[in-house]
């Protein structure tokens, strides 16, 4: 609800600070006296598009700030979260316009972009009128509007949930379907190449190892020969023989060498274990170097094989077997590919479904709730001196989406056997302003949530009873609520709850607008004035008081 709206520097208004209530607050004024001045500045700090000359002439800069109740729940909350702005019961809004142009906006002392203001704008204000495109003119959100009416929140999540899931499962069809075919495109490569690899089956650290054996193979030749030299010399013709020799010599002359050799029979003695040790390693090189020649030739050509295949597919020797199962892969998906597109087909078949029937039960919600709202607009239009005129709801056939299949449109027919059209194309000033409060009227069973409500002159062209149904349709708007309406019907202000009075004052050298709060008697001479214009006679004053409620 807005609680209050002060106003620096703006047009024609120099200071003005309005501070409103629950209920219909209703203001009045003479033509010109500034009364869309005040819509402007409204509209301003909520970040609407207007004038693009705001600011009073001599002043720096002009400013607006508005000030709203934020109950539990309030839509208004949430916006501000997403913002990353501090929620509280009070919501702030205050924007500033300089004199060159540029605009600065504050909601609870943080600053903010207009997009934020425009944002909450949405959750606090309701502007209708004859150039009402943001609101029930727009046909953009007639569906929205008819879903509201008809309580369809469940039924919509259902849809969006379906067209979810619809998604996901053609975005895996598709993205196998492009798989398949990229490798349907190289299957003859794929298959060539499985087969190579297949053939060798190399592993990894394989080409290390077959290196290796390869180069000991190609010098085992060269060093065959000293090795087995080497082993000779170590041997019973070399040095075994000459130690046995020795041992034997010097063990047959230590009992007469009074021990002095012992310790040379001992040196002999290691020199053996370890002449030992060097023979079996010998003995060992020998037989690793002893191999047949084909060998040598089938490491080489594995050798080379495991390389060219390395090459020829650019990757490491050590990664062939991974790059082996990678193309072992991909062909079993197109093995498998018949099956698998299946199953997927399936699934997207069956999600397909799931949405169908949640788009056609949203269809037939909407149609039922289009015939609610139309019998409910009849009954509405016919106090307005409108029961001639058809209010039609149109359901058709728009494109898919989360929210259905359906584009909605509400049209008129103001004369009997007139073709329908457009709501803002077929009416004329009164008539649309009319249909603007029926619908209204309507709409308003859904709740209002918290949004203030404004009707800018949406009496206009009407009198009499017509203007007091408009009236009473606008105070039972207000009630539990907040209705705001501009009007020059003396029957609708009668009926407000709280009342102003628009008024121009002019100097030599200045203009300026201002607007008074009207105490009882006050408001019973602003009526009079407005039934009988510049005289306010004691006949007028009482037909005023005739026409405010008791």
């Amino acid at each position: 609800m807005l609680r209050a709206l002060d106003i620096h520097d703006m047009l024609i208004i120099d200071r003005l600070a309005l501070n409103f209530q629950p209920g219909l607050n209703v203001l009045t004024g003479e033509t010109g006296a500034g009364k869309s001045i005040l819509l402007d500045s409204l509209g301003f700090v909520l970040g609407w598009r207007g004038r693009a000359e705001l600011v009073r002439q001599g002043a720096d800069q002009g400013e607006v700030t508005a000030e709203f109740d934020l109950p539990t729940g309030h839509a208004a909350r949430a916006v501000l979260e997403e913002a990353g702005l501090p929620v509280s019961d009070t919501l702030i809004l205050r924007r500033v316009n300089a004199r060159d142009g540029r605009k600065t906006a504050w909601v609870n002392d943080r600053r903010v972009s207009a997009e934020v203001l425009r944002a909450l704008s949405d959750t606090l204000i309701e502007l209708h009128g004859q150039h009402d495109d943001r609101g029930l003119l727009n046909p953009r959100g007639h569906r929205d509007m008819l879903d509201t009416y008809a309580n369809l929140g469940p039924q919509i999540a259902t849809a969006h949930t379906a067209w979810t899931a619809l998604g996901r499962a053609r975005k895996a069809l598709y993205a196998a379907e492009a798989r398949v075919a990229e490798v349907r495109q190289e299957e003859e490569y794929l298959r060539h190449a499985v087969g190579e690899l297949d053939a060798i089956m190399p592993e990894p650290g394989e080409e290390a190892t077959l290196d290796a054996a390869r180069r000991m193979m190609q010098a085992s030749e060269k060093i065959k020969k000293d090795v087995a030299r080497a082993g000779e010399a170590l041997g019973m013709q070399g040095a075994e023989g000459q130690l046995s020799d020795a041992n034997r010599w010097l063990g047959g002359a230590a009992d007469r060498a009074d021990g002095r050799l012992d310790a040379p029979l001992a040196a002999i003695e290691r020199a053996m274990f370890e002449l030992d040790a060097a023979q079996r390693g010998v003995e060992d090189a020998l037989d690793a170097l002893s191999f047949n020649p084909a060998e040598l030739e089938q490491t080489e050509e594995r050798l080379f094989a495991i390389r060219g295949l390395a090459r020829k597919h650019n990757v490491l020797a050590d990664d062939l077997a991974a790059f082996a199962d990678d193309l072992r892969e991909r062909l079993a998906l197109l093995d498998n590919s018949e099956r698998g597109l299946a199953d997927l087909q399936k699934a997207e078949e069956a999600a397909l479904a799931a949405y169908d029937a949640a788009a056609v039960a949203l269809t037939d919600a909407r149609s039922a709730a289009a015939t609610s709202l139309d019998a409910a607009m009849a009954a509405e239009l016919a106090p307005l001196k409108m029961e001639r005129a058809v209010f039609a709801t149109v359901v058709s056939n728009g494109p898919a989406g989360p929210d259905g299949r359906d584009d909605v449109s509400f049209t008129v027919a103001t004369n009997p056997g007139a073709p329908p059209g457009p709501l803002n194309k077929i009416a004329s000033g009164g008539e649309l302003s009319r249909f603007l409060l029926a619908l209204k009227v309507c709409l308003s069973q859904a709740g209002q949530g918290g949004v203030t409500m404004i009707f800018d002159e949406i009496d206009r062209g009407v009198g009499g009873a017509t203007a007091d149904a408009v009236g009473r349709r606008l105070a039972a708007l207000a009630s539990g609520g907040q209705v705001l309406v501009v009007t020059h019907s003396p029957q609708v202000a009668a009926l407000g709850a709280h009342h102003w009075r628009v008024e121009k004052r002019q100097t030599e050298d200045s203009t300026t607008s201002t607007v008074i709060p009207l105490d009882a008697a006050a408001r019973i001479d602003e009526i009079a004035r407005m039934l009988s214009g510049d005289q306010v006679t004691d006949a007028a004053r009482a037909a005023a008081r005739a026409l405010m409620p008791s």
